[in-house]
């Protein structure tokens, strides 16, 4: 009898061990809701912020806590951590809001909230580090529907701690009662893998101008689609109060297949593909807004307040998860005439019921006088959200470019084809006996460059298209075209600025005098680089190694105002230059950047008036900053000069922020090594090309998007956000360093330990119950068998198969499922930055045997001649 009683304690124990590992799924989430911020009573269903749908699902309820915006126009942002930590996916979104008090919602994923207050006002941002926005919901929008098998990827390797929600609250008359607002949205997660990954492209007008009282305004948006296939299978277009009719197309050979037309005054919901389209490669994907300037008394212009307008067609699509990219973006016309050929429907408003449009976007009817810098600075807040995307750059290691017979590479640019140009020495090189100590050339008896040393190559197989520029330049620096397919180039030796067109063998326009350098308003000295405002046509001139000053020019090149001085001793302050190398024009901020290469660092002014506006500067730079590009949408693109000995910022490429002229990315050759990166230039889709003097050589580098431990090419878009941030970003959450608060780390890891256990009680209940009554009839039939066959020496086989049994319970049982810290930190984009040196004021290459810092394109064999014109 003692045995069958120790055998029923041994059964009783396992029972309870094994009961010890199972919590109730609602259990899953209990430390999540008992770290809860409070929130007010009226905020119906937030006080449950997680809730368990079964084993791999939950939801996940996220809503404002209580708040009452005291103006219109007000943006409130909160945030919500990740309940758990490793990969999930989104496959419903239920949002819980009106237009009667919010005119947007936006939700963002990122690893650290600008603020751990239970809520704040967005003009303080959303994250401290980058953010993606997963979801976007206005105007009575009804709940988005996925697809079976379709979800936006979150969390895991790649992904981030916080979901941070961002409401617009328009007009504010509606809490004239005082109630607490507490809209937001429900998230559905599962853990299960999706087979399809979902992700946004969104296709966005910058540049739009509605003229008052015009009755019919177009904007047009075009990209060639680069990628591996994908399925759209929902749309939501998105204006302010101006527009009438948003319709959306992919064109393939000729044909096209709508997508999705809607008016942007009905409910800004995401609306089935009536029938599904598909998109290949070498696809068009085209959409147009048409707008109204009717009751308006002045110019509306693309921005985030009520009296500016937006054209936004968002398409959702899935790819398989393989070749899957969350986000992508469209924002030029790629083929302006294409458009001749839209289908009639685009044109054609829908009508909208009067009581619709009284209800208007959320926006207050008060219409404000905004002037231009308020403009550029509320564009500045809207980019700052979107350019943060998971990208990185990388050589396009197939290219052939690089193998090019060039001389010295001095200038790069892209023409209206999105060719690649080359402006190089030919078999003429800057060395130490090229200018006397007043600058003027010292070898004039060589004469003019005898190969064409303007080469325009095809930039996918570097192939020659075209070529000129043959006896007509001494020592090439400054490239960049205009609007109208101009070049504009600048000689050193020749101390002048020449406009040539494409096909044309002189020059359209000269300024400066040849082989003369000087500092009056006729003179250059060793200009270095040339832009041309593409609105204005003023022309904009870097003077240069010798001269410290930025000279405009009127488009017929007449004298307008310079600004600039050498650098005084110590730091160098604003406005002050040594070397104005390159210049970058920024027409979404109307600015002109400066890459001011012996101080390190970017200077940026205003077109206008030549206005100081900031300055970019970090210590990855090093001593030299050589280039600068600019990309409509708001990234530059630069390139650093080599170290100093003694110095460790290696020489790179960089991606930076305009708005926050944060480093986004940084980036270095697989073939060969840079030597004296010399200009930099990059297109929309974040093909870059850098040219180097020394090396005499071109790279050629791409995007690739970041997807776990894989990465996918990068065809291209680039994205400027309003702050309406009606963009909608990436459905990937980044990851941050592990958090530095203990309690919340451990918290994090008991949710995960709970979540590997999380069986239902009654399951659990149900499966024991069947292995104790089995264990019981065994012990029984045991006992009796010990009593009539094998007497005392079965006792002790007993106890020793209970105990085998017992241990193999408790090693199943004893433990919770490890799944690992889920956002373990990810090496994210490198922060080293620019760094080369030079002390003399010329383009010559340094030389590395001597560690001098003269910058001294130093001497080498003449190279073949380049190729000849075609």
């Amino acid at each position: 009898m003692a045995g069958l009683v120790n055998n029923l304690l041994i059964l009783f124990l396992v029972f309870q061990n094994i009961c010890l590992g199972f919590r109730s799924p609602l259990s899953v989430f209990k430390r999540y809701k008992d770290t809860t911020r409070s929130l007010s009573s009226e905020c119906l269903g937030s006080d449950q912020p997680v809730i368990s749908l079964g084993l791999s699902d939950f939801a996940l309820d996220i809503r404002m806590p209580g708040v009452m915006p005291k103006q219109s126009d007000t943006y409130l942002c909160m945030s919500v951590p990740l309940p758990v930590d490793d990969e999930a996916y989104v496959v419903d979104f239920k949002p819980h809001a009106s237009m009667d008090t919010v005119h947007h919602m936006l939700l963002f994923g990122c690893n650290e909230p600008s603020s751990t207050e239970n809520y704040w006002d967005c003009d303080e941002g959303t994250c401290k580090d980058k953010s993606n926005i997963l979801y976007a919901w206005a105007r009575n929008a009804p709940p988005t529907r996925l697809p079976k098998g379709v979800g936006f990827r979150v969390g895991g390797e790649t992904g981030g701690r916080f979901f941070v929600l961002q409401v617009h609250y328009g007009d504010i008359s509606a809490f004239r009662d005082k109630h607490k607002d507490c809209s937001g949205v429900t998230l559905h997660l599962t853990h299960q893998k999706q087979p399809l990954i979902a992700g946004m492209y969104l296709m966005m007008s910058v540049n739009t101008v509605i003229p008052p009282g015009e009755k019919v305004v177009d904007a047009d948006i075009a990209c060639h689609y680069k990628r591996f296939p994908m399925h759209l299978f929902a749309y939501r277009v998105h204006t302010h109060r101006l527009g009438k009719v948003v319709s959306g197309y992919r064109v393939r050979n000729g044909q096209w297949t709508l997508i999705g037309r809607q008016s942007p005054q009905l409910p800004q919901a995401f609306y089935p593909v009536e029938h599904p389209v598909d998109v290949s490669y070498d696809d068009i994907l085209a959409a147009r807004c048409v707008f109204s300037g009717e009751g308006r008394t002045t110019e509306t212009h693309i921005g985030g307040t009520a009296n500016d307008e937006m054209c936004n067609f968002y398409i959702m699509y899935y790819m398989e998860a393989k070749h899957a990219v969350s986000y992508m973006t469209c924002t030029q016309n790629a083929n302006p005439e294409m458009f001749r050929n839209i289908p009639q429907e685009a044109n054609i408003p829908i009508p909208v019921k009067s009581d619709m449009l009284k209800m208007s976007h959320g926006h207050h009817e008060a219409m404000k006088d905004t002037d231009k810098s308020s403009l550029l600075q509320q564009a500045k807040k809207e980019e700052e959200e979107i350019l943060d995307q998971d990208f990185h750059i990388e050589e396009a290691v197939e290219w052939p470019g690089l193998d090019l017979k060039l001389g010295q590479v001095s200038g790069l640019a892209l023409d209206l084809e999105n060719n690649l140009v080359i402006f190089h020495r030919g078999d003429h090189v800057w060395d130490e006996n090229s200018f006397d100590s007043k600058f003027v050339y010292q070898q004039r008896g060589l004469g003019p460059i005898e190969q064409n040393t303007i080469l325009v190559l095809d930039p996918s197989n570097a192939k020659l298209l075209h070529s000129t520029g043959k006896s007509l330049f001494y020592l090439p620096h400054g490239l960049s075209i205009d609007k109208n397919g101009n070049y504009w180039v600048t000689d050193v030796a020749l101390h002048q600025v020449f406009k040539l067109g494409a096909d044309d063998r002189e020059p359209l326009l000269v300024l400066g005098v040849a082989l003369q350098p000087g500092s009056d308003n006729s003179h250059f000295c060793q200009p270095t680089d040339v832009a041309v405002d593409p609105t204005t046509g003023s022309i904009y001139v870097s003077d240069g190694y010798c001269n410290s000053r930025i000279i405009q020019f009127s488009p017929n090149g007449l004298y307008v105002m310079q600004w600039g001085e050498e650098t005084s001793l110590g730091r160098a302050r604003p406005g002050q230059f040594h070397i104005p190398h390159s210049l970058a024009l920024i027409p979404d901020f109307s600015q002109l950047c400066v890459a001011d290469r012996e101080n390190g660092r970017i200077q940026c002014f205003r077109l206008e008036t030549g206005e100081f506006t900031r300055e970019i500067k970090h210590k990855s730079f090093g001593r030299e900053l050589f280039a600068v590009s600019y990309v409509p949408g708001g990234l530059l693109f630069a390139v650093n000069g080599k170290p100093y000995p003694g110095q460790a910022e290696p020489v790179q490429g960089f991606v930076m922020n305009f708005s926050t002229g944060e480093i986004l990315d940084t980036f270095i050759p697989l073939r060969k090594s840079f030597e004296m990166p010399h200009d930099v230039v990059a297109s929309e889709d974040k093909t870059v090309f850098i040219g180097d003097v020394h090396a005499r050589a071109v790279w050629k580098f791409a995007s690739t998007e970041k997807m776990g431990h894989r990465s996918v090419k990068k065809a291209g878009i680039e994205v400027q956000e309003i702050k309406e941030s009606e963009t909608i970003v990436e459905a990937r959450l980044k990851n941050n360093p592990e958090s530095t608060d203990p309690l919340k780390k451990q918290e994090k890891q008991h949710l995960v330990q709970q979540t590997s256990t999380g069986v239902s009680f009654v399951l659990v209940t149900t499966l024991l119950i069947i292995p104790v009554v089995v264990l019981l009839a065994i012990l029984v039939f045991i006992r009796w068998r010990k009593t009539t066959v094998y007497g005392a020496d079965g006792e002790h086989k007993l106890d020793s198969s209970s105990g085998r049994i017992l241990g193999r319970l408790r090693g199943k049982g004893g433990g919770g499922l490890n799944l690992g810290n889920f956002f373990a930190s990810h090496k994210g984009y490198s922060r080293k930055g620019f760094d080369r040196l030079s002390t003399e004021g010329s383009d010559q290459e340094k030389d590395e045997d001597d560690g001098t810092d003269s910058e001294e394109e130093c001497s080498a064999p003449p190279p073949p001649p380049a190729p000849s014109s075609s």
